[in-house]
């Protein structure tokens, strides 16, 4: 049984190692000359600039996830670092009891607690409700569901699921709490500020730091040593030992349907492929409506093509230094106030800076030096994109206009910097766009909505279409590595259930 895979990310990959597992021969096409799609990094002059992985769900064993990286991978010879401080946010109007102005978000909750109820002693009911929050995370037992597909388990065994209601009672209670409902109970100034700009201002589900942080407590979320290019090919090496196939540059066209059915792909080259099976875990906006001509869509999936239902998640405008210095005094993931706002020429204006210090992973850089990145969110990424595509020069010029301007503003954030820096990378929505096909450029896929758990309207198969399903990011809004292996091994299984072949994690 041939099997035909578009995109050679993590999705891609895993579904690749799966299949080979259970008997399927596998191809994996990528536009791309290496693997990883959005999870990457890159190399300049000796430095490793890292765009895609700052922590992974599942490093160790106290969260589910890692059940399911270890059939893939070595886990074991994974090194992880597990910071002390997930982040830092510099308020600007706002002051702690001690003069400080900057929020530090303790991964160690007793550590958290302590800290945020000496700042703000007045708010400690709130502050320990949260913390509860986070103890009640911890304390259940995350489903079996994990590593099965509910729509495939006889009724006796959903039935077995019923023990697991208080889990999801609690996760209902609690999903429409926001950092900004959340701030609007404080009344620390400075602590209200801080929630705030959890998420760089922006009002977002608590849920979505609230269950990193509770993994977090129990080293749970670690960041592997060799960032995205050393994960990722941990899986490219696991995929093709089992006799999978990788081609590279490789960008496909169409998918080829014929009375209904997915029966191959057409490379842009012009070369055919033929396959039983397609899967896609590629853009979802170009796999529906370019490789697909938008001929198997029905009203939620025209909703999702207007984000009328999800929005899509953010572009990045990032510029990356390696530097010849280590900022070991430095907090390695910080934001804080720009001393005049910068205005982006594609409109977006920015009163705030975020920077990743990685000065933690001595394989991103040569000893007694380091890899800094600067990041730029941006909701205008078409600006870039047809700005690259229509006027080469004009892009190029206002790109390194705007990253000088950015450095500059880094300059006077962190002394010395300006002599030290010995190599400078610039990527624009329009990079991200163009070495991934993510639309817009984005960096994840669909904005989380203020439901969080809510089910998702992303559908793994199309309606009327056979012999096709979708993997990746873009399932489940949110997206990152856990849902993109999540999507490759429940698609696995149902397939491996439609052509009566017990399902399994390891080859023969």
């Amino acid at each position: 049984m041939k099997v035909n895979i578009i995109g050679a990310g993590v999705a891609g990959l895993s579904v690749g190692c799966y299949l080979q597992m259970n008997g399927f021969e596998t191809t994996i096409f990528e536009k791309h000359d290496t693997c990883g799609g959005l999870c990457t990094s890159w190399q300049r002059n000796g430095f490793t600039f890292e765009s895609g992985l700052q922590w992974l769900l599942g490093s160790g064993k106290s969260n589910p996830f890692f059940q399911l990286w270890s059939e893939l991978i070595n886990m074991d010879s994974v090194r992880f670092v597990h910071h002390e401080i997930r982040m830092e946010i510099e308020v600007k109007s706002s002051r702690d009891i001690h003069g400080g102005n900057v929020f530090h978000l303790y991964t160690n909750l007793a550590r958290l607690e302590n800290y945020m109820i000496t700042i703000a002693p007045e708010d400690e009911i709130q502050i320990r409700k949260l913390i509860r929050v986070m103890r009640k995370i911890q304390s259940y037992e995350i489903p079996p569901m994990i590593k099965t597909v509910p729509g495939l388990l006889p009724w006796y065994k959903k039935m077995g699921y019923i023990r697991y209601l208080p889990l999801l009672m609690f996760l209902n209670r609690i999903k429409h709490e926001t950092n900004f409902t959340f701030a609007g109970k404080l009344k620390n100034p400075f602590l209200k500020e801080a929630f705030k700009l959890l998420f760089d201002g922006d009002d977002l589900p608590l849920l979505i730091i609230t269950m990193p942080l509770a993994f977090s407590d129990l080293k749970g979320t670690g960041y592997p040593i060799g960032g995205s290019a050393g994960f990722v090919g941990q899986l490219e090496q696991k995929y093709l030992a089992l006799g999978g196939t990788a081609r590279y540059r490789c960008d496909v066209d169409k998918i080829v349907v014929v009375n209904d059915r997915a029966t191959g792909i057409k490379l842009k080259s012009g070369e055919n492929i033929p396959a039983d099976i397609t899967i896609s875990a590629a853009d979802w906006h170009s796999t529906l409506f370019s490789a697909l001509d938008g001929n198997y869509v029905n009203k939620t999936i025209l909703q999702l093509k207007e984000q009328q239902i999800l929005k899509v998640y953010y572009s990045v405008f990032m510029v990356s230094l390696g530097v010849n210095a280590t900022f070991s005094d430095q907090p390695h993931f910080q934001r804080f106030p720009l001393d005049q706002p910068l205005v982006s020429p594609d409109e977006t204006r920015y009163e705030r800076m975020e920077a990743h210090i990685n000065n933690y992973d001595p394989t991103l850089a040569p000893d007694g030096k380091t890899a800094i990145s600067f990041s730029f969110y941006t909701k205008n990424a078409a600006f870039w994109i047809n700005l690259r595509r229509t006027d080469y020069a004009a892009y190029h010029k206002n790109k390194e206009r705007f990253a000088q301007i950015i450095i500059d503003c880094a300059c006077q954030r962190f002394k010395g910097l300006k002599e030290q820096i010995e190599v400078v990378d610039v990527a624009t929505p329009a990079t991200f766009h163009r070495y991934t096909g993510n639309r817009n450029g984005s960096v994840q896929g669909w904005l989380p909505g203020k439901n969080i758990i809510a089910q998702s309207p992303v559908k793994s198969e199309l309606p009327g279409l056979k012999g096709f399903y979708f993997i990746g990011h873009w399932t489940i809004p949110g997206g990152g590595l856990p849902v993109a292996i999540k999507s490759a091994r429940d698609t696995a299984q149902v397939i491996c259930n439609r052509y009566k072949v017990p399902f399994k994690i390891t080859a023969d």
